[in-house]
């Protein structure tokens, strides 16, 4: 086995007995450990029961590995305080909460997911599995997106019993959210291919790209992701291409929006249906569009009446079902989300918690600086969160919540080792000195040799 792949052996504490100790720190019980977090992100686009399990499962096994020193030390790092600060807020946020107590209590589960944070970035400090993570989490979307194209010509073939024709499982939202952040994640991958002159590995890497690309405008995809793939493309071309390459890249993407336009009727009515849908004043049909504005002139009056520290934990539901009495259409919707993560925390919490929000973000941004794979994954996981949450409670909401923690939490503990240079050292003398230990182990003495 290469030092690379135990070189997340872990420390476990003295106050484990030393059998215990060299059981949690065994190549085994890592790769036991790797498996699972690995098998929490590809369950994530099929299973929300799949993907609870798992987690739970690897939290378990991760625990006893851990350094609590170090622990404590990321802690304080503002990637984990802010994600922590914000989490302590709704706990906070229940003693002022004019909702029930069944409603306070249900508005702590949407961010409680954060708290899962600290560990990812420990644990992915350690380990040099944490693309394996992302690598499982890509097939697994692949298979889905094979899936989409199938259950679009054969509907009886679906999963689940799914309100949009090509998508086998849960919705269009999570679909779109997934397949677009395995399109850009793969955008890198495919330069590097070219640059090296690879024609079959970039010959595949833009093949899935297509794909995936051509499932959302043939097939189904969420609108949001027609607002954030455009930032996401811009942002590619700013940090990894030349002036020349980039004019060439969005002369590409605007011939192709051309192309796509003309070949797609399914995109041209999704579009289309922004109008239809602003003038729907009744609840008769779908019409998220004039539902969103609505919603959002609701939260702002909500946000003025409570501005600093918000209606408390929980409180959405109740502040809508309160204002919807003795109206009609949109105006009577009752709701517990205003599809709007800023407007979702203002409410809730304030400009406290909006602030907390925007820092924790912005530090979290900050820890993908560089130019490498991982921290590309990184970022166009915060930016597309970030984006998407101007039209949605994503940081919220269970699916794309998960994304974003375990994208987060995976590429920010790669990150945070690759700025380290120490700590990589460290820990190979430490994953050699107990190799060395465990061959001494296995090797009989000489001297008890006959």
């Amino acid at each position: 086995m290469t030092p690379a792949a135990i070189d997340m052996t872990a420390r476990p504490s003295t106050r484990w007995p030393a059998r215990t100790r060299s059981w949690f720190g065994s190549a085994a019980y890592a790769r036991t450990t790797d498996l699972l977090i690995a098998l929490a992100a590809a369950s994530l686009p099929w299973s929300t029961s799949a993907l609870t399990i798992f987690i739970l499962l690897w939290l378990v096994a991760v625990i006893p590995t851990i350094d609590w020193e170090q622990f404590v030390l990321d802690l304080v790092t503002p990637p984990v305080a802010l994600a922590l600060a914000l989490v302590a807020l709704t706990l906070i946020g229940l003693t002022w909460s004019e909702a029930g107590w069944a409603e306070r209590l249900h508005g702590l589960k949407p961010l409680s997911k954060l708290l899962l944070l600290p560990f990812l970035l420990t644990y992915f400090q350690r380990t040099q599995r944490g693309l394996d993570v992302f690598i499982a989490f890509l097939i697994s979307c692949a298979l889905m997106m094979v899936l989409s194209w199938v259950v679009l010509a054969c509907p009886q073939l679906k999963l689940t019993h799914t309100a949009s024709a090509g998508v086998p499982v849960k919705n269009y939202l999570d679909q779109s959210q997934e397949f677009t952040l395995c399109a850009f994640a793969l955008a890198l991958p495919a330069l590097t291919a070219l640059r090296a002159r690879n024609r079959v590995a970039t010959a595949g890497y833009l093949a899935l790209i297509l794909l995936f690309v051509a499932n959302m405008v043939y097939v189904a995809s969420a609108r949001t992701a027609l607002v954030y793939m455009p930032v996401l493309l811009i942002l590619f071309a700013a940090r990894y291409l030349s002036r020349r390459a980039t004019r060439a890249l969005l002369a590409g993407a605007a011939l192709a929006s051309v192309v796509i336009w003309s070949t797609s009727p399914y995109l041209r009515q999704r579009v289309s249906d922004v109008t239809i849908e602003y003038r729907a004043h009744d609840t008769s049909g779908i019409a998220s569009t004039a539902q969103r504005l609505t919603y959002w002139q609701k939260s702002l009056k909500f946000i003025a009446a409570a501005p600093l520290l918000g209606h408390g934990t929980g409180s959405i539901k109740h502040l809508f079902t309160r204002d919807a009495v003795g109206q009609t259409g949109l105006e009577a919707e009752v709701v517990n989300n205003p599809h709007n993560q800023t407007l979702n925390v203002a409410i809730q919490w304030g400009l406290v918690g909006v602030f907390l929000l925007y820092a924790m973000w912005v530090s979290q941004l900050r820890l993908f600086a560089g130019r490498d794979l991982v921290a590309w994954i990184g970022l166009a996981t915060v930016v597309q969160n970030v984006t998407s949450s101007l039209l949605n409670s994503h940081l919220a909401d269970f699916h794309e919540g998960w994304m974003y923690v375990i994208g987060v939490g995976v590429a920010g503990g790669m990150a945070l080792r690759a700025s380290r240079p120490e700590k990589m050292l460290a820990d190979t003398a430490a994953a050699a000195s107990a190799r060395v230990h465990a061959n001494d182990q296995a090797s009989p003495d000489p001297a008890s040799r006959p």
